[in-house]
């Protein structure tokens, strides 16, 4: 299977990690939605990243249903999913609030990096930074000191997706994720991009 998309954008980030960790060989195609727009649009006409072109053809877009279906084919079946009902609803939870973390710092990339000054709407602006210093709050408040994982001794799909979100926001936002702010999450940060799977998934 293909994973098309660029690293540097944490859902295809979170997948290609995934992957890693749940052992499924595929092949990286690093493709900008920028710069190789008809490429892409070739393969998916949506233009979205990440895509997944399965082996049969079949094409995947949207990062958590693409690790849905990673889930469904792992091998010796493993996942990064707990069985347990409540450990299941922890993990969904801060996996949503993980993706939010995502979803501000791209809306605030575009909002001040993309569009004209003249035309930013700053209480716009105002709102998504307020919706990101909560996301990155709640995660701190989950995390604690960062010096173990969320449910146990192995990184589970939240813990993946909380380090993918953590990584983008420090190059995007260093501002917002500061260090002497948010002790914990970076000392999370840094031991999950130490594992064998982040390092094979470079950020950028």
């Amino acid at each position: 299977m293909d994973l098309i998309g660029m690293l540097d954008s944490p859902y295809v980030r979170r997948v290609a990690i995934t992957a890693q960790m749940l052992g499924i060989d595929y092949v990286h195609r690093s493709l900008s939605v920028f710069r190789n727009y008809e490429e892409i649009r070739a393969i998916n006409p949506l233009v979205k990243v990440p895509t997944l072109v399965c082996d049969d053809g079949e094409v995947l877009v949207d990062s958590t249903l693409i690790i849905d279906y990673l889930e469904s084919v792992a091998p010796g079946g493993r996942s990064l999913m707990p069985a347990d009902a409540k450990a299941r609803r922890r993990v969904l939870q801060l996996t949503g609030i993980a993706l939010m973390a995502m979803e501000k710092t791209v809306q605030h990339l575009y909002e001040t990096r993309q569009r004209p000054q003249e035309r930013q709407y700053q209480p716009w602006i105002e709102r998504i930074d307020q919706q990101l210093a909560g996301a990155l709050q709640m995660l701190a408040d989950a995390v604690g000191d960062g010096e173990r994982w969320l449910l146990g001794p192995e990184p589970t799909q939240a813990d993946i997706s909380i380090a993918v979100a953590l990584r983008f926001t420090h190059e995007i936002r260093p501002d917002a994720l500061q260090k002497d702010t948010f002790p914990g999450l970076h000392r999370y940060s840094e031991r999950a991009e130490a594992l064998p799977a982040f390092l094979a998934c470079p950020f950028n």
